[in-house]
């Protein structure tokens, strides 16, 4: 069994966190698990702290549903962003090549996935199949212009 290793650095303005778990599929599976599930729990919580402050109280229940609420978010966000980087590393080692087709089939593989997982109905599957890759393929494209 492969052997895990844990290393990070801080440096303005990035955070790095580095996981070798041994393989490089699982490498990029966790770090975007870890990433965008952090990513979704802060989103979550700015949001819970605003619905405080306005309400203008702050009790056990409210905490206590906040903080679930921020699990539940991170956890569900952080096992997509773990897909999507999993099958676009699959798509790139399968394909022997690293372009945006890779992203394409990363995300709609991930928009199948993820559909089929909530739901039974073939069109909603598809639909998030062809959304996946669009917004996966949009997203590779930015990166060219920046």
């Amino acid at each position: 069994m492969p052997r895990s290793r844990f290393s990070g650095s801080l440096a303005t303005p990035k955070v790095d966190v580095v996981i070798d778990m041994g393989n490089p599929l699982l490498n990029q599976t966790v770090d975007a698990f870890l990433k965008i599930g952090t990513v979704a729990v802060a989103k979550t919580a700015a949001e819970e702290t605003y619905e405080i402050v306005k309400r203008g109280s702050v009790s056990s229940h409210h905490f206590e549903k906040s903080l679930k609420k921020m699990c539940k978010e991170g956890a569900y966000w952080g096992t997509v962003a773990g897909v999507y980087a999993g099958m676009e590393y699959g798509a790139e080692r399968i394909r022997g090549t690293r372009d945006w087709k890779n992203a394409m089939i990363g995300g709609a593989l991930t928009g199948a996935v993820v559909s089929a997982a909530c739901s039974n109905n073939r069109d909603k599957i598809v639909m998030d199949a062809i959304a996946g890759a669009a917004v996966a393929t949009a997203a590779e494209f930015m990166n060219y212009l920046i």
